[in-house]
């Protein structure tokens, strides 16, 4: 089952090697640590539901349905992130997404209706996290490291934004308990905008594929390329199903915790666990991805995503199932997302990488806003969270039947124009 697709891409590093910022392991540090945040204030957003909605006198739909629009317009602006990522590199995209998020987070502080919620949660953060996110970094990554390192680079960037989303759930909580909800997103609007100084080592170059791209290999002819793909719908269908699991999880199983008589204080410890697993099951993705076939691969993670849910949904709920249900889920979290992006590079090629994840992860994140919306939908309809774990269920199955046909052959293109590096 190794693989047997050798990756053609030549090495996009942008600057030869030298000074302290032209290092790969300071690229992938950067990056992960920019991941880190972006996705563990993501991560540990659920944690403001009951504050806010109390104090607020909120249902939980008003928020479900601001963070459901969070992900939706993630998923619509990574593409158009992707392609500005692509043209003048990620260095250009992340500062602005990094002040974007840091005046999104202040603005769900002030928010005192619904649709100022919907605006700062939804709006700014959406489009902020598009450009922060493993779209954009994963993308530069692959471009700055030789293919023989590439598994290596993505499973140890994304190693440490699992890491970082570990530590910002009980940091959150910290904030939470000493500051009140109000004063904890005003801390973590400060801290993105401490982070900006991490964008400057991600000077990606800008590519041209080498011997699989020609002179007539725009963006418009990659597009079609893709477009003309069975295996690029297929990856958009299966990433449906990994969005809606993973928001539905994230956002309302602090919820879904306290109504089955649980401690705050085990949500908060379930969701660290969750964090905390990822760390190594991303990195062991990463890892594998460079070993075996990446779509198999896939498929028996959302295999083992619908196993482990069914599991948790039919067994009694105790602090010790839901320990090992955090440890198992994090395990094969955000594990996709290399595998995924290492599918499309595959196929391929890395020069509009960026773009076309942002196509492939629209479908991720029309998954997340189902999950999240009728996650606080249904649950407001019928005071319980069953259906929206049996949906869960039933979509890694039918994500685990859509990855494993998906051919992962390089394309073949004519020959090649020089690599242009971005300032």
């Amino acid at each position: 089952m190794h693989s047997t697709h050798a990756d053609p891409t030549p090495s996009r590093a942008s600057h030869p090697p030298g000074r302290w910022h032209d290092q790969p392991w300071v690229w992938v540090l950067a990056g992960g640590v920019i991941m880190g945040l972006a996705l563990g204030v993501r991560h540990a957003g659920g944690m403001f539901q009951l504050p806010m909605t109390l104090d607020h006198q909120w249902n939980r739909e008003v928020f479900g349905f601001a963070i459901a629009v969070q992900n939706l317009v993630w998923g619509l602006a990574q593409p158009f992130t992707g392609m500005l990522a692509d043209r003048f590199g990620a260095r250009r995209v992340i500062v602005p997404g990094l002040l974007l998020y840091a005046l999104g987070l202040a603005g769900m502080r002030l928010a005192a209706t619904p649709l100022e919620l919907t605006l700062s949660a939804g709006l700014c953060i959406g489009i902020a996290l598009s450009g922060t996110s493993f779209g954009v970094v994963y993308g530069a990554l692959s471009r700055m490291v030789p293919p023989s390192r590439r598994g290596w680079a993505l499973g140890v960037a994304g190693a440490l934004g699992g890491l970082g989303q570990f530590a910002m759930v009980p940091l959150v909580q910290g904030l939470i308990d000493q500051l009140s909800w109000s004063g904890a997103l005003l801390a973590l609007a400060l801290c993105c905008a401490l982070a900006l100084p991490l964008a400057w080592p991600l000077r990606d170059a800008l590519p041209d594929d080498g011997p699989r791209a020609g002179p007539e290999h725009s963006l418009r002819a990659a597009l079609r390329e893709a477009f003309q793909h069975r295996g690029f719908w297929l990856l958009s269908l299966g990433f449906f199903a990994c969005g809606f699991q993973l928001a539905f999880i994230a956002l309302h199983l602090p919820a879904y915790l306290l109504g089955k008589g649980l401690s705050g204080n085990a949500a908060v410890v379930g969701l660290a666990l969750i964090a905390l697993s990822n760390v190594l099951g991303t990195y062991c993705c990463g890892w594998l991805g460079g070993m075996f076939r990446r779509t198999y691969l896939l498929a028996a993670i959302y295999v083992l995503r619908a196993g482990v849910m069914a599991l948790f949904f039919v067994l009694p709920l105790s602090h010790a199932s839901l320990y090992l249900f955090c440890l198992a889920m994090g395990f094969v979290w955000l594990g996709t997302v290399p595998l995924t992006n290492g599918v499309i590079a595959q196929i391929f090629g890395v020069k509009y990488l960026t773009t076309l994840f942002g196509l492939v992860f629209f479908g991720h994140q029309l998954g997340a806003f189902f999950g999240v919306w009728l996650g606080g939908y249904l649950y407001d309809a019928t005071r319980s969270y069953d259906l929206v774990w049996l949906v869960g269920i039933g979509l890694g199955g039918v994500a685990a039947l859509l990855h494993w046909p998906i051919n992962d052959q390089p394309v073949s293109r004519p020959a090649a124009l020089s690599l242009r590096p971005c300032a």
